[in-house]
């Protein structure tokens, strides 16, 4: 595989510009009339920045997937699930990337992610929406070693890129010490480091080699966890 040039763009304004409209016209007939321009300055550029950054990614862990397949790949399908939703608007107005661990087949695992959509466009590291078996062992890792984790997320190199994200319970979760020192942290749902981007970012030179370095501060936190739940780093 050659390596991307630090000059590669690949993701320009014009993505931006279809999700733009797309939240304007959410509507099927209006997709249709526009499949080409999804096609062209979307799917197409997120298929090929995942082909790229395979390289990369296997300099992080050997055990993560850059997989550019139009379906089941990396890339999120745009299409929404609305089967269960009250908002039956039928696409997202965003383009998702997940670099998901080869032993597992979901979102709901440890990876790194890739957000793109206007107003908000971010790089994360971690693990959303854990089971609630992988939930207890995450919380079970940081009582185990509090040092650790406190090295990870406290880091200089995390804490200038990454803050610690994610949905939180109200009140301390069963089975755990209210008083412990890390009770705020024992209550997340989920475990993310996030770290917030520009549109700028994306669609200036050489955004692949940036979005490795960000992957390569977020790894520490995505070993912590997957070890935690049991699977190789």
């Amino acid at each position: 595989m050659v390596t991307p040039r630090k000059n590669t763009r690949h993701f320009r304004p014009n993505l931006f510009k279809f999700l733009r409209d797309l939240e304007s016209n959410n509507n099927r007939d209006w997709f249709k009339a526009n499949k080409s321009r999804y096609e062209d300055h979307v799917k197409e550029p997120a298929l090929q920045f995942i082909s790229d950054f395979g390289l990369f990614l296997r300099q992080v862990s050997p055990h993560f997937r850059a997989d550019p397949r139009s379906n089941g790949g990396s890339l999120f399908r745009i299409y929404r699930d609305v089967r269960f939703s009250k908002d039956k608007r039928p696409y997202k107005t965003h383009t998702g990337i997940q670099f998901r661990h080869e032993n597992c087949r979901d979102a709901h695992a440890p990876g790194f992610y890739l957000h793109l959509e206007n107003g908000q466009v971010f790089a994360a590291a971690g693990i959303w929406h854990p089971d609630s078996a992988s939930l207890r062992r995450i919380r079970d890792a940081i009582v185990s070693d509090p040092a650790r984790w406190k090295r990870i997320n406290r880091a200089k190199r995390f804490c200038e890129r990454y803050e610690l994200s994610g949905d939180r319970l109200v009140r301390p979760p069963k089975g755990y010490d209210p008083d412990h020192p890390l009770i705020e942290h024992l209550k997340y749902k989920d475990f993310i480091g996030v770290a917030r981007l520009t549109q700028k970012d994306v669609t200036g030179d050489g955004f692949i080699q940036r979005y490795a370095k960000l992957s390569r501060r977020g790894a520490p936190l995505v070993k912590f966890l997957c070890e935690a739940v049991g699977v190789p780093f």
